[in-house]
């Protein structure tokens, strides 16, 4: 198989990565925050599959999770709150050999960003998409999400939530051209990377929820899951995620889900006592919006002065007494 001059010369020099070629900086989210277990998961995917760090890039918007590119030692972009997707896929449609991660929130990506993960399901571009869902708005100091539950109070709703939560699995595996869905919960470390290991390896838009805890804002809101077990419905398949026999004796209550069944998908996604966890749909079927427009075709040095000149002459201020005339 024929590659590029220079990534041969990159192998010759270097093969193998460490764990430490993909970790920047000290983490700064809360200690029992569901991001660092998020965050550990995906660099040790890195270091597994031994990816090159200048293939990577992880693009976020704003919230607690979004920080997430800070802490890779890869390609980031932190954006806008609610634009990661869009921005992601700007970068997936100039660079589809780069692969692409995105770190959103519930708030980021289910309430501002909404229409942007609707229409991101469409196209169905081969990226991995990780929801952290702590259902409040944590870096903006308790404001109610989307996915709040109802009754929660807040800042925003002393009195209690009026409306009940929003799914996002279920809103996720309603959209056209939806290929892959998933979910873990922060205190299984093992299904957490499973699950992102599976999605990474999908190709299209893969759509990973994590249930996590809010150690700040939500302390005790899932204290009944950690204490039962049985609050947990591990979704096993030959076709899905096969989970390790330590993990399967604390967790007893499994089931066999078939991922092609999306009619059964939803109606699990709709399951919150017990939470499931693993794999709830994956169609390897869909087209990817960068295969049918072909992206990462070069662009000639004069495309690229005309694209630009275009653009910058919408902004461009005249003198009324002179003729519009481009400065060469």
């Amino acid at each position: 198989m024929s590659m590029p001059k220079h990534d041969c010369l990159v192998r010759l020099v270097e093969d193998d990565h460490p764990l430490e070629d993909y970790q920047s900086g000290v983490p700064r989210w809360c200690s029992g925050c569901g991001d660092n277990a998020v965050l550990a998961a995906v660099q040790r995917l890195c270091r597994d599959e031994n990816l090159r760090p200048e293939k990577l890039a992880f693009v976020s918007g704003i919230g607690c999770a979004s920080r997430f590119p800070h802490y890779m030692r890869t390609y980031g972009f932190h954006g806008i709150h609610g634009r990661a997707l869009p921005i992601a896929e700007g970068v997936k449609m100039a660079r589809p050999d780069l692969h692409v991660f995105v770190n959103t929130g519930d708030g980021d990506c289910c309430s501002i960003g909404a229409a942007h993960w609707l229409h991101a399901i469409r196209y169905n571009m081969n990226m991995t998409v990780v929801l952290h869902d702590n259902h409040v708005y944590g870096l903006t100091k308790k404001q109610v999400s989307p996915t709040s539950p109802k009754g929660l109070k807040s800042n925003t709703t002393p009195h209690g939530a009026y409306l009940d939560a929003m799914n996002p699995l279920t809103v996720t595996l309603g959209v056209t051209n939806v290929s892959f869905v998933a979910q873990a919960v922060d205190w299984i470390p093992e299904a957490v990377y499973a699950v992102i290991r599976a999605a990474f390896h999908h190709k299209g838009f893969s759509f990973v929820r994590i249930v996590q805890r809010c150690p700040e804002f939500l302390p005790n809101m899932w204290d009944a899951w950690l204490r039962d077990p049985e609050k947990t419905l591990l979704l096993e398949h030959d076709d899905g995620i096969s989970f390790s026999p330590g993990l399967q004796r604390i967790y007893k209550n499994r089931q066999a889900h078939d991922p092609s069944d999306i009619h059964r998908a939803r109606e699990i996604a709709s399951c919150i006592d017990p939470v499931p966890v693993g794999i709830l749909f994956r169609d390897e079927n869909v087209p990817c919006y960068e295969d049918v427009r072909e992206a990462g075709t070069p662009r000639s040095l004069d495309m690229v002065k005309t694209g630009l000149e275009a653009e910058l002459d919408k902004f461009t201020v005249w003198p009324d007494d002179e003729p519009a005339v481009r400065i060469a």
